[in-house]
């Protein structure tokens, strides 16, 4: 799950990313209105995480010039003031949720996961092909009945990967939906990550590399696995 956080609170702003990532969540963040809406114009997120009290820009009209563009990301609204009024505002501007602080965080990422779900295409609770199982809520994987432990980045990966539903993903997206704007782009960070998870999910192997296009987990009765 990709996300972006706008908040001009930098102590908060941060805080709030370490703890989306050690979720498992790929974070960016911004700090004012415009920053963020640069970078909702060049990346797609899941989920906007964003403060309504923004300086310059305020988090009202970055949501309305979201919502306006068509663009498909959830909004959770952040703000100090939790009254009834305050919230209706906020919706009505076309945010998902909305969240007063202060806050809880497991209440944070209670309603970021809730909110990643409903983003498109709908993604079920498990996630299933061939001998394998992905429980996203409870962040586990199995194969063969027995548990496979995963690092953060090799679960994001597998996610992507049997999201698409035997569908072919590109390294250049699973750098994008797994990790943040911090990765370099011409690193071997995808490929070295796909070996490693290769190796925990063991034979016979469930991971494609499709030559020149990227990876996939086909269907039961898919191809023969072709190895890098």
């Amino acid at each position: 799950m990709r996300i972006l956080v706008v908040e001009d609170e930098k102590p908060l702003a941060d805080a709030i990313a370490r703890g989306l990532r050690r979720e498992g969540m790929a974070v960016d963040v911004a700090y004012d209105g415009e920053s963020g809406q640069e970078k909702a114009s060049i990346t797609r997120y899941d989920v906007l995480v964003l403060d309504r009290d923004l300086p310059g820009m305020s988090g009202d009209e970055l949501c309305r010039r979201l919502v306006s563009s068509g663009e498909l990301t959830r909004v959770l609204m952040l703000t100090a003031s939790g009254t009834v009024a305050d919230r209706v505002a906020g919706l009505s501007l076309g945010a998902d949720d909305y969240l007063a602080k202060p806050f809880a965080f497991a209440e944070l990422i209670a309603r970021v996961r809730a909110l990643g779900r409903r983003a498109t295409p709908a993604q079920p609770p498990l996630l299933t092909a061939l001998e394998l199982e992905l429980d996203s809520a409870r962040r586990t994987v199995h194969r063969r009945n027995g548990e496979v432990e995963l690092t953060r980045k090799e679960f994001g990966v597998l996610e992507v990967l049997l999201s698409a539903g035997g569908g072919v993903v590109s390294s250049e997206e699973l750098l994008e939906r797994v990790w943040d704007e911090n990765a370099d782009p011409f690193t071997t960070t995808v490929r070295v990550t796909m070996m490693t998870l290769r190796k925990k999910l063991g034979e016979p192997g469930i991971i494609e590399t499709v030559v020149g296009s990227g990876y996939r987990v086909p269907s039961a009765g898919g191809a023969e696995h072709t190895r890098d």
